[in-house]
């Protein structure tokens, strides 16, 4: 029997090994679309020495491009190729400049960014399964068009601009993902360095104490600039079958052999995000959108804070989903209240509230459609809602520049002494990108690249301690753009489990239609472009429930 037994084992068929993923190469022209957002600094110098306060423009914008390029892999392991790109700009900063004094009347630089191009050699290391994952590196050219501008503060309005475009150098590293023949998905960063250019200063005034103010001549201004660019694209290899598959995954859908799709897989957890903020608003010295620049007043407030959030997934069918968080948090900082010709003649002041206290709220909904699909990877676009409302309460008041005789806070104010509120919400509309890739051992990369091509802000400020006005309310609001972007790795620690860490950056700015109506008067108001960051990274832990097919 044991012998028969033996016999009829040995007679049964063996399986097959589970076949090998089919090799891929990447060599070929491609081209795609990318979205994502940028960060610059513009660094204007001050001819007339160091500065007090400012000089610094932050320049965060939305972008959305396509590219074109060519790989050539010559062996298993590594890539040489090519690839040039260009991408549309909303940047729009503003920030006080040519501060050397309190007795000068200093200057608001603006800085606008309309495009970003470059080219590029790339070089890759090809791994993973099949070879379908490269990780790069690339360095070449780039482009920048701008619009620069250097507006003396009230009365004057005096200005000069530069409306160009400058060349720089750039750097970046990326992973793209072989999603199928004829399709890969890619998330990268670059740096880009414009280096320095001289550009002319407005005349102004100097005040001498007891004696009365003195022309200034005009002078150079060295504008050295930098930018940080994070991008979501999607690449189509030319040639090549977009509805064809790889042999073990599907272009959409679930797994090879299982025609079914997902129904309810369901993702959940919590985070904690910590983060840094900064609101800026520039109260304008007209009522006219066209003359927003020339400013009477600019208030800062910088702010951290530590935010509990939970956050959810649900992939349904037809390769639909559903995603959003929702959290807040107490926060604290500090705000700068600076003020141009606004009391007894003086100048310019600075003055510093600290501590400021208050919370953050926030909310995002998407719905989204998965592109691609496989067993490790997605793909899809989604159209969103987020709301975002932050609450400020600003202690105590001492003067950090200005003519001594002149104290905007009188004496300094106690810090235990409400000085001044603002409260703000913001509701936006998101179109974006989402992307999901294995990386192998357990570990995801995940993205979220989303622009916001509609923001409404609605904002109320309280200048609790002025005695002059009859109503210290100032109702505001405006219309705007932003960017909001997101990348998580998280590692699966068993089929339902997972934790990770991510980075997120915000920015929002409300420049259209943006005013006042100060301490309650009617319309025509003054101008009030205002613009908001927040920026950080979280840790998270997520539970995945079983789908159902």
């Amino acid at each position: 029997m044991l012998a028969a037994g033996t016999a009829a084992a040995a007679d049964l068929p063996r399986l097959p090994p589970p076949a090998e993923p089919v090799l891929w190469n990447w060599t070929g022209l491609y081209w795609g679309a990318h979205v994502g957002g940028s960060f610059g600094e513009s660094s204007f110098s001050d001819p007339a020495g160091p500065g007090l306060y400012g000089g610094s423009v932050r320049n965060p914008a939305a972008l959305a491009g396509i590219q074109l390029g060519y790989n050539y892999q010559p062996n298993a392991n590594w890539l040489v190729g090519v690839e040039a790109d260009l991408s549309a700009m909303n940047a729009n900063g503003t920030q006080s400049c040519m501060v050397s004094s309190g007795l000068f009347i200093s200057a608001n630089c603006r800085v606008r960014q309309d495009a970003l191009a470059t080219l590029t050699g790339r070089a890759g290391f090809v791994t993973g399964p099949g070879g379908r994952t490269l990780l790069y590196a690339k360095g070449g050219a780039a482009f920048l068009s701008e619009r620069l501008d250097i507006t003396i503060g009230n009365p004057l309005g005096n200005s000069t601009d530069v409306n160009d475009g400058r060349w720089g150098w750039t750097a970046g590293v990326g992973i793209e993902r072989a999603l199928a023949p004829a399709w890969s998905v890619k998330f990268e960063y670059d740096y880009a360095d414009f280096g320095s250019r001289d550009m002319a200063t407005p005349s102004s005034y100097r005040l001498v104490p007891g004696v009365g103010y003195f022309a200034t001549p005009q002078g150079t201004s060295k504008v050295a600039q930098d930018l940080h660019a994070v991008k979501v694209g999607l690449n189509l290899k030319f040639g090549g079958d977009v509805d064809a598959r790889f042999d073990d995954y599907h272009l959409r859908g679930s797994q090879v052999g299982d025609d079914s799709v997902e129904r309810g897989a369901i993702e959940v957890g919590g985070r904690v995000w910590y983060s840094s903020g900064r609101f800026q608003k520039d109260l304008g010295a007209t009522t006219n959108p066209g003359l927003q620049n020339i400013l009477i007043s600019r208030l800062t407030y910088q702010s951290t804070a530590a935010s509990g959030e939970v956050f959810g997934r649900v992939d349904g069918p037809y390769d639909m989903y559903l995603k959003g968080f929702a959290g807040g948090t107490l926060l604290s900082g500090r705000m700068n209240d600076e003020d141009w010709i606004a009391n007894d003649g003086i100048p310019y002041s600075n003055t510093l509230s600290d501590p400021v206290k208050g919370s953050i709220a926030y909310a995002t909904l998407d719905v989204g459609y998965d592109l691609l699909r496989g067993r490790d990877y997605k793909f899809g676009g989604f159209v969103g809602y987020n709301y975002y409302r932050e609450n400020k309460s600003a202690y105590g008041c001492v003067q950090t520049a200005g003519a001594s005789a002149w104290q905007i806070c009188g004496s300094p104010i106690a810090n235990t002494v409400l000085a001044m509120t603002e409260n703000d919400t913001w509701h936006s509309l998101r179109v974006g990108f989402n992307g999901e890739m294995g990386l192998g051992r357990g570990l995801k990369l995940s993205a979220d690249a989303a622009y916001l091509p509609y923001v409404k802000m609605f904002g109320t400020d309280n200048h609790v301690m002025r005695t002059d006005v009859t109503d210290t309310v100032s109702p505001e609001q405006g219309t705007g753009q932003g960017v909001q972007l997101e990348a998580i790795l998280s590692y699966q620690v068993n089929n339902a489990f997972s934790i990770g860490a991510g980075a997120r950056y915000w920015a929002m700015w409300a420049t259209t239609n943006a005013y006042t109506n100060i301490f309650g008067t009617e319309c025509p108001c003054q101008t009030l472009p205002t613009r908001t960051e927040r920026y950080g990274t979280f840790l998270q832990a997520a539970y995945k429930f079983d789908s159902l097919r």
